[in-house]
């Protein structure tokens, strides 16, 4: 599959780049600055030894079937607003939370309820929005030998294109877990918070979540 990741120079841009082309996929990071983008995927694919291409928003939407968005809750209205009128019927991953420094560790609900739920009302009617991703660290997907651990939980209004985001976590080494319609993404992203607490208490390196009781 075809992935453009936007915003995808940061740390969670890298991870997943790296680890949807160790499966196979052909990935885009795009970059605001269409050189910074260029550049970092020119270093992920030397280091990795994999195909990654880069460039700015225009390169993923020129060849993306689908499109992450990993940016902050700062930049995310900006950068749905750039993407608004040209994501056709594309699925589009949202892995924002509406962090509010320096108190990250506290939940910060924004006016609109939740980042995806403000993120689908710029798309309106456009493309299919799926939250997922917000409970993973950073760390962990950048590392390649570290073996993902937990579940992933993953909310979207169509069904379809909540199948297809799990079958791509899936691809990351992790579990994802259809958890509802795109409202319940408020509580993916209040959990975030929680999970930083509970890393800076008990000193852990990226703690997660795993479900009980499933099949």
């Amino acid at each position: 599959m075809k992935i453009g990741i936007i915003g995808g120079t940061g740390k969670e841009g890298r991870g997943l780049a790296l680890r949807w082309s160790a499966a196979g996929h052909e990935v885009t990071l795009a970059s605001r600055d269409a050189e910074r983008g260029a550049s970092v995927a020119a270093e992920l694919s030397a280091s990795s030894g994999r195909a990654i291409s880069g460039g700015g928003f225009d390169d993923a939407l020129a060849t993306a079937e689908v499109l992450l968005v990993a940016v902050p809750y700062t930049g995310q209205g900006d950068t749905y607003r750039q993407l608004a009128g040209r994501i056709g019927d594309r699925i589009v991953i949202d892995i924002t939370v509406p962090l509010a420094p320096p108190k990250v560790t506290q939940v910060s609900l924004p006016l609109g309820h939740s980042a995806a739920l403000e993120a689908q009302a710029i798309l309106g009617d456009e493309g299919k929005l799926v939250a997922t991703l917000h409970h993973v660290s950073s760390t962990h997907l950048g590392d390649l030998e570290h073996e993902m651990e937990g579940d992933v939980l993953v909310c979207g209004n169509d069904r379809a294109a909540v199948e297809t985001v799990i079958g791509l976590i899936g691809d990351l080494g992790a579990r994802g877990i259809d958890a509802g319609n795109l409202v319940n993404a408020v509580a993916l992203e209040s959990m975030t918070p929680v999970l930083l607490y509970i890393n800076r208490r008990y000193k852990a390196a990226g703690a997660g979540m795993k479900l009980t009781g499933l099949p």
